[in-house]
């Protein structure tokens, strides 16, 4: 008798062959022509959610009142929401003027008594997060509102998945009528921007206040990386604190003292000057650049107090011997020409050790260098008391 080969499987895909044709077996059968779901649906329910009473929103351009973190209102600019002015693409580094159209700081004020908050904003970039910092950080939009004592609370945050963010941003709201703000997409630019209401809902839009701004001029950490949202940087998060506008510019790896930057910082009748550059700068660039800078905001503003900052140490920094060594003589180049501003007589001048910025735990940081959104908490406490001091001073 002739004997046939049998291929012999594994017990584990026999189960599993069987298991999916039960399965298939027990499923109804798909309907000829399934129903089309936009990608920003399924990434987003909240869009699913709004889709009915889309017809029922009532849209406001908040170009028509103003967003607070947006300074050189009387200059041109090439986008409305552009952190510098047009005439800034001709004096400053290409890199920074490219970072320069992000929304970093950039924050929208209104009131409402509506049940539900919905937003409709345009993104300038398709890239809308990044290895180590999610969407909602790099392209989100993040509502707070105050609360019944006057505190500022988070509310909720956009979650883009693509470009064009049409969305429900929150439902089911308290009634009463309250004061909010939306923060800008960090690492992204916006080419408009709406908030909209259930029609017959009160609105008002409040414009930029008139205090003047904590200026911070830094780099990749001032821009916003690694935070999760934009209300979680350490500028957006003293803001609150001091319930006072910031101006944020911080560019990506371009933070550098730069003049050309500095001219547009002595435009600015700021209350207070934060430079915060040392993360992109050797201890021979601090050592050159400190002094003139220091000098050029200090000739145009000559009692505005100024706060330098030392870079913080990587979290890693305590088992990597090389990085210590590097911070400690940054820090030690920034604290020299510090003490030869105070010697040559230069006033209402501050400084911020670097050590404790993201603490001490090696906790702080998303990938060692950028803050993690406990990074960017501790630098505000950080910093916190010394701004502090800035501003009492300019309040005698």
């Amino acid at each position: 008798m002739k004997r046939f080969a049998v291929a012999r499987l594994p017990l584990s895909l026999l189960f599993a062959t069987a298991l999916a044709a039960v399965t298939s077996a027990a499923q109804p059968a798909p309907a000829a022509t399934p129903p089309a779901v936009d990608a920003a649906v399924r990434a987003d329910p909240a869009l699913a959610a709004s889709a009915d009473d889309a017809a029922d929103v009532e849209w406001h351009d908040v170009t028509t009142w103003g967003a607070e973190g947006r300074a050189w209102v009387d200059q041109p600019r090439q986008l409305w929401f552009d952190r510098l002015p047009a005439a800034a693409e001709q004096t400053v580094t290409k890199n920074v003027w490219n970072l320069s159209r992000d929304t970093a700081g950039m924050m929208v004020r209104f009131k409402t008594d509506a049940t539900s908050i919905h937003v409709h904003y345009l993104l300038t970039k398709d890239r809308l997060a990044k290895p180590h910092m999610p969407a909602t950080g790099v392209s989100g939009l993040d509502l707070y509102a105050r609360d019944e004592q006057g505190q500022w609370r988070w509310v909720q945050a956009a979650r883009p998945a693509k470009q064009e963010v049409k969305t429900a941003l929150v439902k089911g709201l308290a009634p009463g009528f309250r004061e909010y703000a939306a923060y800008l997409p960090l690492y992204n630019g916006v080419k408009s921007l709406a908030i909209g209401v259930p029609k017959g809902a009160r609105f008002e839009g409040l414009a930029p206040r008139t205090a003047k701004p904590i200026v911070f001029y830094g780099t990749s950490i001032t821009h916003g990386a690694c935070a999760s949202r934009p209300g979680m940087v350490h500028t957006a998060i003293l803001g609150r604190r001091f319930d006072r506008p910031v101006l944020n510019l911080g560019f990506s790896g371009n933070g550098k003292m730069d003049a050309a930057v500095g001219a547009f910082l002595t435009q600015i009748d700021a209350a207070v000057y934060v430079i915060d550059c040392l993360p992109n700068m050797q201890p021979a660039d601090v050592t050159a650049k400190t002094v003139p800078l220091v000098q050029q905001l200090r000739a145009a503003r000559p009692d505005t107090p100024i706060v330098l900052v030392e870079d913080r140490r990587e979290t890693n920094a305590w088992i990597r011997p090389e990085t210590s060594q590097f911070h400690a003589k940054n820090h030690a180049a920034l604290k020299a020409e510090y003490e030869r501003l105070k010697q040559a007589g230069v006033k209402h001048l501050y400084y911020i050790p670097g050590d404790a910025l993201y603490g001490t735990d090696s906790e702080g940081a998303t990938d060692g260098d950028h803050a993690s959104d406990l990074g960017f908490w501790r630098q505000a406490n950080v910093m916190e008391p010394i701004i502090r001091e800035a501003l009492a001073e300019t309040a005698k």
